[in-house]
């Protein structure tokens, strides 16, 4: 039987918990074949948006069982558990800075790699339009919502048809001028951001899209986001940076054992 898949550090970020199209089981299976010493919740965990509109009642029970399994890694494992907040799960304002045994809240967060300073922060905060314009940014929100609607819709049809998985958002953030713009535009402001506190590499989340590249002698690290991509961060314990994602390591890694982990809830359709 394969061993599990031991990291120093996994980073997830935007799993949106309480909307439609978030990949909920997915992640709670991810995180229940891995072992890790520090998982980083890097912001929009939880959509208090989405729940402050639709109400309580769109809380789940594959949600609790998401929390389950952390507190489960930190109870059998000893995992230090880092839940940096983001704009969507900005309700957590009120309780960060807390340090509670090896639970933190924060606003962002220093890590050290290898000798190497990593900023740890949601990326919002360097976000014109999610810090200067919320409304623009929640009108942007709910047309995400529909591009995603939409590709579901989409992806069904090819399901019928026999052809695997296509993005359609993702393709469109690609190839849209305004959307490649953007998402340059927020790696060079963090890259910068990063410099200016004397940190050589930046982590973060916010526009979903996953990325591990050097930017002007800066490490610039994007776990992407679990309603599409389903990507996570990786340090092994020889401080190397990865990109990792759920249908990959589906694959290559063994299934929890029953007696390990708590059963995964079927999302109902």
């Amino acid at each position: 039987m394969k061993e599990r898949p031991y990291y120093r550090t996994i980073v997830v970020s935007d799993i949106h918990l309480g909307t439609t199209h978030s990949k909920v089981n997915q992640i709670s299976d991810f995180l229940s074949r891995v072992d890790c010493g520090r998982l980083i919740l890097n912001g929009d965990i939880i959509d208090g948006w989405h729940l402050q509109k639709s109400g309580i009642s769109k809380w789940k029970a594959e949600h609790t069982h998401f929390f389950k399994i952390i507190m489960k890694m930190m109870e059998k494992h000893g995992t230090e558990i880092i839940y940096v907040r983001g704009n969507h799960d900005d309700f957590l304002d009120n309780l960060a800075p807390l340090q509670f045994a090896n639970l933190t809240i924060t606003k962002d967060y220093i890590l050290e790699s290898n000798g190497k300073h990593y900023f740890v922060t949601h990326g919002d905060v360097f976000d014109k339009v999610t810090t200067s314009m919320k409304w623009l940014a929640k009108l942007g929100d709910i047309g995400y919502t529909l591009l995603l609607w939409l590709n579901s819709q989409y992806n069904r049809y090819r399901v019928r048809k026999g052809k695997p998985y296509y993005s359609l958002s993702q393709a469109i953030k690609q190839k849209v001028k305004s959307a490649v713009s953007y998402i340059s535009d927020f790696e060079n402001v963090l890259v910068d951001f990063a410099r200016n506190r004397q940190c050589e590499g930046v982590i973060c989340g916010h526009i979903h899209h996953p990325e591990n590249r050097m930017m002007d002698e800066i490490h610039y690290l994007n776990s992407g986001d679990w309603v599409e991509t389903m990507s996570a961060l990786t340090e092994d314990e020889n401080g190397e940076w990865k990109v990792i994602y759920y249908t990959e390591l589906e694959q290559q890694t063994p299934k929890p054992e029953e007696n390990n982990v708590i059963p995964l809830i079927p999302i109902a359709s």
